[in-house]
């Protein structure tokens, strides 16, 4: 679970550190409060794009720092699993520190990637945003839900489903080759043999160009080598007043008194073993002047064999090792040109081996869809018609489409049927702003059934809903509030009655600035919030004892659901 958040410079937040509760959690305040930004600030640490301008004004950085404490054993595996550190108690701290230009990740202490965020936050919090329930529009995410709620058996299956379409994918575009006409085969092949044959007829070797391009730069600066190393060779033994001339007198010197000191005997040998060097030295660049003399022609060879290597590495690859690969690959291109109809028949019989291996598999994938699509649709006829779908039905429709796609060949819908009398019809045509979102709570609820996600947001999961629904859907939340802790932000008084703990989300002015603060509320604060949300401008004792009984009324639906 989520224990505390804690929001640094952030937009209208200066500082504020709330701690969470298990159960159900809600989240009100007046609209423009800053109740996004609570939710933003979450995403943030979890991974989310971060703007320089988030950072509150005048502020260097922004902080998130997100805890967590975790009991289920599993999640705590697949956190290891992604070799990510978590504390011996089953804790994670996840922390983002927001700067201009940069920002950086942190999970418990240790430096994280965004992308290692992400695949964290997927163990720990589910968060549903306020208009995520329009994502029920889209066919393509029925597939996703449906997937999702079939569990690990379908997953492993899509991983085989994946890696054939691949394989496939690419075989049927290598056949697409042949299915030129003579001409255009005629003209590849000898596009392809041009290539081959100018790059076998430069004789390639590996290394061959760095060593040319460093005895180019010797010879382009041949000049300059050969005069400094000229006056190094007269300077140290082959001119007048050398440093051999010069070390030569002073061992003679030394050698004059070593019958009288020690010291001077030790420093004498020590100034002939520098003689004995400087002599070596001197043949040494004696040697390397004579080896300086290069010819014109030498030259030559050289710059016309470098500018020919690197006019085919411009054509054919950065680097000699890239250009004798395509050199490979074209002959591979050759051989199948010259061979086009054996070839073609070849890539057939493997095309249609891996297309049956794929349909099986995608066979395996779309029974278990029925199968799933069947318990699916019932689950969520039970978790509607808790939500005051009362004649509701609902159905999965699995069809077999004609083009098979990475995940499969099978087509997903959703199918609804809200009233009495009325025909099925396809979810995305039929519901409404506040059924979808009931909808999508519906869906949340039963696959939150199946997951081991300790953490779920919902950010105004009460969009278009009043009355005895609100009711319903307050009731919905509750009960999943058992099994998962929840974080709610809701307008509605009726979800809000529900929490285990309530929360403040305000903004006020101080001095010249304004900041929006998060804090828990007390049972006589709650009363106030809940009577704000039902009444209006005043606020009477009338509404205080709707508030009241609001609450008493909640409790009492808690005992239900807890004692059943």
């Amino acid at each position: 679970m989520l224990i505390s958040l804690h929001v640094k410079n952030l937009a209208l937040i200066e500082e504020t550190e709330v701690n969470f509760k298990e159960g159900l959690n809600i989240l009100s305040g007046e609209t423009g409060a800053g109740k996004s930004i609570l939710i933003g600030s979450i995403n943030l640490a979890l991974g989310a794009r971060a703007d320089k301008d988030m950072i509150r004004n005048g502020a260097e950085y922004a902080l998130v720092e997100l805890v967590f404490q975790l009991s289920d054993s599993s999640v705590i595996e697949a956190v290891r699993a992604l070799e990510l550190p978590i504390e011996e108690d089953g804790v994670i701290i996840i922390q983002r520190k927001i700067q201009p230009g940069r920002s950086l990740c942190k999970i418990c202490g240790e430096n994280a990637t965004t992308k290692q965020i992400k695949a964290l936050s997927e163990l720990l919090i589910d968060i549903h945003g306020q208009h995520e329930h329009q994502s029920l529009l889209y066919k393509k995410n029925h597939l996703e839900i449906l997937d999702a709620f079939a569990g690990e058996e379908l997953s492993v299956l899509k991983n085989s489903i994946r890696e054939k379409h691949q394989r496939y994918s690419k075989l049927k575009k290598e056949l697409e080759e042949f299915h030129l006409d003579d001409s255009a085969k005629a003209k590849e092949l000898s596009l392809a043999e041009f290539e081959y044959n100018e790059i076998d007829e430069a004789g390639l070797t590996e290394g061959e160009d760095d060593e040319l391009e460093a005895l180019y730069k010797k010879m382009s600066n041949s000049r300059q080598i050969v005069e400094s190393a000229a006056r190094a060779y007269q300077l140290t033994g082959n001119g007048d007043q050398t440093a051999a001339d010069a070390v030569g007198h002073a061992v003679r010197d030394l050698r004059a008194i070593e019958n009288y000191d020690e010291k001077a005997k030790q420093l004498a040998d020590e100034l002939d073993n520098i003689d004995a060097l400087l002599s070596d030295f001197n043949r040494e660049i004696a040697e390397y002047m004579s080896d300086m003399e290069f010819d014109g022609d030498t030259f030559v060879q050289t710059e016309e064999r470098l500018n020919l290597i690197n006019r085919l590495k411009l054509k054919y690859g950065g680097s000699i090792t890239q250009v004798l690969v395509y050199q490979q690959q074209l002959s591979d291109k050759i051989e199948r040109l010259q061979n086009a109809d054996a070839y073609k028949a070849q890539l057939e019989t493997k095309l249609e081996k891996v297309l049956a291996e794929l349909k099986t598999v995608c066979a395996k994938a779309s029974k278990i869809r029925k199968a799933e699509a069947k318990k699916l649709s019932a689950d969520m006829v039970d978790a509607l018609t808790d939500l005051n779908f009362l004649k509701v039905k609902f159905e999965i429709q699995v069809r077999e489409k004609e083009e098979i796609a990475a995940n499969g060949f099978d087509d997903v819908e959703f199918m609804i049927s809200t009233n009495p009398g009325e025909p099925m019809k396809s979810l995305g045509s039929v519901a409404s702003g506040g059924e979808l979102s009931r909808i999508m709570l519906a869906i949340k609820t039963v696959l939150a059934s199946r997951d081991r996600i300790p953490t779920m947001i919902f950010d105004e999961i009460d969009t278009g809903i009043s009355g005895k629904t609100a009711w319903k859907v307050s009731e919905k939340l509750g009960a999943l509030s058992r099994s998962h802790q929840i974080l709610c932000i809701t307008h509605l008084p009726q979800i809000a009655a529900m929490a285990d703990a309530n929360y403040r989300i305000a903004k006020q002015a101080l001095g010249n600035k304004t900041v929006t603060s998060i804090a828990q509320i007390e049972e006589s604060e709650v009363i106030e919030e809940l009577a704000r949300m039902l009444g209006g401008e005043d606020i009477t004792d009338t509404v205080r004892g709707n508030a009241k009984e609001l609450i008493d009324t909640a409790r009492n639906k808690k005992k239900l659901y807890e004692n059943s």
